[in-house]
């Protein structure tokens, strides 16, 4: 529970195989967060290297980092403050291109 009243809930992170050596192997966990953006500040908190493969240096996600609150993409939100739920996940996959 926040000070403010609000109520925190479980949601399950999971993250792309290729992210592996930035969050010592743990490419599947739990947070407690209250927001879609929260999750997102939780996560880079606990995993500082993540912060760097996730975000832009304005705190937005890069481009080719998508991120899928219970299989619908973040992208089409109109914001990321939308409250989170006991047991949502959020997946992230990451962009891979080439010629």
């Amino acid at each position: 529970m926040l000070e403010d009243g609000g109520n925190m809930a479980t949601v399950q992170i999971r993250l792309p195989s290729v992210m592996g050596t930035v969050v010592e192997g743990a490419l599947q966990f739990s947070i407690e967060a209250e927001s879609v953006g929260g999750a997102l500040e939780v996560i880079a908190k606990r995993f500082p290297r993540v912060g760097l493969h996730l975000f832009d240096e304005t705190g937005g996600l890069r481009p080719h980092v998508l991120c899928f609150h219970n299989g619908k993409n973040t992208r089409w939100l109109d914001n990321l403050d939308g409250a989170v739920n006991q047991g949502d996940t959020l997946l992230f996959m990451q962009a891979v291109s080439g010629g």
